[in-house]
């Protein structure tokens, strides 16, 4: 019964996720856009569809779902942890924010709402990792370093190599799908 309530949920999420597909909506600082996205990809891609943005894979009891990225022309795979704020999240999706540079190892934005928060101290950053800061400034770290700052996780880049370049070194547009 627990197997079929989650795949349910997996169906609906996925669902829910297509059903965004097709443009890019800036929520953060700009206007909606219609354009493709550039196609070169930093991953190889998977056999299967089920790597695409979006998509929702049954590990065990829990839903994994991965996003994409595009940065600067550069696809990445993220997978979403199974957090409130990283489903809240998936919900806005797709989304295309300007993020600012801090610090030399993060991009940042300020969302137009707070997510759900569950915050903890991880000690050390890793390169890829996606978190919350207070309840509406997401995340993305190009560099691994030690923190004593609370965050709430949101997901993690499957891959972060080329990252930091990718990023630059100053504001970047993300298109989160």
């Amino acid at each position: 019964m627990r197997i079929h309530a989650a795949l349910a949920a997996a169906f609906i999420l996925a669902a829910l996720s297509l059903s965004g597909c097709g443009f890019v909506q800036e929520r953060a600082t700009g206007s909606a856009s219609e354009a493709p996205l550039p196609t070169s990809q930093h991953a190889a891609p998977a056999a299967g569809d089920d790597e695409r943005a979006g998509a929702v894979s049954e590990e065990g009891d829990q839903a994994v779902q991965s996003i994409t990225l595009t940065i600067n022309g550069t696809l990445y795979t993220a997978t979403l942890e199974d957090t409130e704020a990283a489903r809240a999240l998936a919900e806005r999706l797709p989304l295309s924010i300007s993020m600012s540079e801090l610090n030399g190892n993060e991009k940042y934005c300020y969302l137009d709402e707070g997510l759900p928060t569950s915050s903890s101290r991880p000690g050390t950053i890793q390169a890829g990792d996606i978190m919350l800061f207070g309840s509406d400034c997401l995340v993305l770290f190009y560099e691994t370093f030690s923190s004593g700052y609370s965050y709430t996780q949101i997901g993690r880049i499957d891959d972060p190599t080329g990252l930091a370049q990718a990023v630059g070194s100053g504001s970047v547009t993300v298109a989160w799908e």
